[in-house]
C-alpha cells in the first residue's frame, strides 16, 4: 500500500541516477545516487504526503536505504 506511493514521491525528490522503475524493493538507495542533500528533499515530501513526522531516531542511512525500509517508516509513523 505505501510502496508505490513512496515510489512516486522518492522518482520525484530522490534525485537518483538511476530511473526509478530499475530499482526492486530492496534495492539501496544511496547505490543508485541518493545523496544527503536529497534524503532531506525526500523526507520532508514523506511528511508532507503521509501526512507523518519523522522522529530524530528514524533519521538514519537504514531508514532511507531502501523501499522496504521507507515503507516500513511510513506505515510505523501512520499508525496503520
Amino acid at each position: 500500500m505505501y510502496r508505490e506511493k513512496v515510489r512516486a514521491i522518492l522518482s520525484q525528490h530522490g534525485r537518483l541516477s538511476v530511473p526509478i522503475d530499475t530499482l526492486t524493493d530492496e534495492s539501496d538507495l544511496y547505490n543508485a545516487g541518493l545523496t544527503s542533500l536529497a534524503t532531506v528533499g525526500l523526507m520532508l515530501a514523506l511528511e508532507e504526503g503521509f501526512e507523518i513526522e519523522f522522529s530524530d531516531s528514524m533519521l538514519s542511512r537504514k531508514t532511507f536505504g531502501s523501499i522496504d525500509s521507507l515503507a516500513a517508516a511510513v506505515e510505523a509513523l501512520s499508525g496503520k
